[in-house]
Order: structure tokens, then sequence, then C-alpha cells
């Protein structure tokens, strides 16, 4: 289980996040990320049943990695 307070992982680590687990690192609760996932404020993929959070989309969205120019 990761906490808030570690790095968010490169993609090569973690390609993909849990709902949950992004929300932690936004500082958000399990319902509070699931509904902001649902509005398109979170990117996130659903891949049968499960709802995952690209890696790679959390760091732009927190602007942790540069953009590919």
């Amino acid at each position: 289980m990761t906490t808030a307070s570690a790095p968010i992982p490169e993609p090569s680590v973690a390609p993909v996040l849990p709902v949950e687990e992004a929300g932690r690192y936004l500082g958000l609760g399990r319902s509070a990320a699931y509904a902001a996932v649902a509005r398109g404020e979170i990117p996130a993929l659903r891949i049968g049943r499960r709802v995952v959070v690209p890696t790679a989309a959390l760091r732009r969205l927190l602007a942790l990695d540069e953009e590919a120019s």
C-alpha cells in the first residue's frame, strides 16, 4: 500500500494505479476520487470491471513530467 507522502512511481515501474491510490496522491478519499474520475477530472481507463489511472497521465496532471515536444 502506498501513502500520499511517497513519490508517485514512474510509469515504467507502475503503468497504472488503482483509483483509490491515485486519489491519495491528490489528497482525495475513495468516493471523491471515483467522483472525479466520473467527471473526467482524473484520467482513467476501464479494463473490464476495473477502473485504473495511468501513472503517466497522473504525473502529467500534476506537472511532474515535462511534456514531450
